[in-house]
């Protein structure tokens, strides 16, 4: 039996038990959300564990009943560098640096493969969870975020034979290592931010299901992930200037691939690149949450 009671508004989609109803019994009240944030720390937190185990099911689904498993994270990169040494180093004798071009490709592609994976899956990963989005509530942006969470694991497995190269190279890192777990910070923040956006735009528009994979192979191109980053200061040019600068991986790559493997580091393209990357995963959690209380009646 319906019961009406007079209180006053509750705070954002949370059940709250209330003590006395007019039969005597516990009530759960669930009302809408009273206001936006582009991102809601505190139930993210609260459903942690949802987050946990929607990041492990993509883990174990993304090699289940595969023969090498998790040695497809570190075969992806591997063998991308593999083709790019042949063609770029010793057929067009690409510059890398001082170090060896396997050991420059790689250090770019490792970064890059998280990024493009990560972007890829995060953006499909909505639609992906129909079924679970149309039955039950919880944060939808643990889905997204749980795919990109995914995509870390790979990296972690792959960093090994970044760190095996280094060591047949003889290659010693450089005195900004440290600074290499803050700048893939900020890489996992803009896979996040443009992960996100993708896949609130995916539900809406499923031609970005076409566009995704075309998207994250052109931009793999405008970053320099297997040749020098160019200095947009010195480049002519106003429009190739100006993709260097909007792209916030470009930065991003140079800087990591500077502190493992000790080059020169772009400072204030590492700096715009961050805050790009900042700007767009603000950009993405705000359109997403604008839109996510449609998902379950379009999806």
């Amino acid at each position: 039996m319906a019961t009406t009671l007079d209180m006053e508004p509750v705070a954002e989609s949370e059940a709250y038990l209330y003590p006395r109803s007019a039969a005597g019994e516990m009530l759960t009240v669930i009302t809408p959300p009273t206001g936006r944030t582009f991102l809601d720390v505190g139930e993210l937190w609260r459903f942690r564990d949802l987050l946990y185990f929607l990041a492990w099911r993509d883990v174990k689904v993304r090699y289940k009943q595969t023969a090498l498993g998790v040695t497809w994270a570190v075969l992806q990169p591997a063998m991308m560098m593999a083709v790019f040494t042949v063609f770029f180093s010793k057929m067009a004798g690409v510059p890398s640096e001082g170090a060896p071009y396997p050991l420059f490709a790689y250090a770019g592609l490792l970064p890059w493969t998280f990024f493009a994976t990560a972007v890829a899956g995060a953006g499909n990963s909505v639609i992906g969870s129909e079924r679970i989005i149309t039955k039950i509530y919880f944060p939808r942006l643990s889905i997204p975020f749980a795919t990109v969470a995914a995509c870390v694991v790979d990296f972690m497995i792959a960093l090994g034979l970044l760190a095996g190269m280094m060591v047949y190279y003889h290659a010693t890192p450089g005195p900004l290592i440290w600074l290499a777990p803050v700048i893939y910070a900020a890489i996992v923040l803009a896979a996040l931010g443009v992960g996100t956006l993708l896949s609130a735009l995916n539900v809406s528009y499923r031609d970005f299901r076409y566009v995704i994979p075309f998207l994250v192979q052109i931009w793999m191109f405008a970053t320099p992930t297997v040749y020098m980053q160019v200095n947009p200061a010195t480049t002519e040019g106003g429009i190739l200037r100006l993709l260097l600068a909007l792209n916030p991986m470009t930065g991003l790559i140079g800087a990591f691939r500077a502190a493992v493997l000790g080059g020169p580091m772009p400072w204030m393209s590492l700096i715009g690149s961050t805050f790009a990357s900042a700007l767009v995963f603000i950009i993405g959690c705000l359109y997403f949450r604008r839109v996510e209380d449609r998902f379950a009646d379009i999806i």
